[in-house]
């Protein structure tokens, strides 16, 4: 079964994702650091960082670079147990260069999650892409 464990946490793993989405679209780090556990780890590539807020560093300085920024996650898979979870999430993302180029990943998202005492949180996210187009 691609989704196991209590239905109240799957949506609630649900709801972080859809959250994430939304503060990419909206430009809110502040909102977007707080889907993050304080020590998490993201894993871009072969880019990884260490701690919220480092990571949220990182996304700040990457999204400067961008114009327009469309996220969209679909989540594929989820397996909780107790406090701790993993999941599969793919990507499509529609990013506009400073150039006026526009870049289509579409990736992956191998996650950790972790029950805080703020709710759900990512404990690490390591993205790879699975196909990307380019166009000016």
């Amino acid at each position: 079964m691609a989704f196991d464990g209590p239905a109240e946490d799957q949506i609630a793993i649900r709801a972080l994702i859809d959250s994430y989405s939304d503060a990419v679209f909206r430009r809110d780090a502040q909102a977007w650091g707080a889907t993050w556990a304080e020590d998490a780890v993201w894993n871009l590539a072969s880019t990884e960082v260490r701690g919220r807020d480092a990571i949220v560093g990182l996304w700040t300085q990457a999204m400067a670079g961008f114009p327009f920024v469309a996220f969209f996650a679909q989540i594929g898979q989820l397996a909780i147990t107790g406090d701790h979870a993993t999941g599969r999430v793919y990507t499509h993302e529609y990013l506009e260069l400073a150039d006026g180029s526009v870049s289509r990943p579409i990736g992956q998202y191998l996650d950790v999650y972790t029950r805080t005492g703020d709710g759900w949180r990512f404990a690490e996210r390591h993205f790879s892409i699975l196909k990307e187009t380019q166009a000016k």
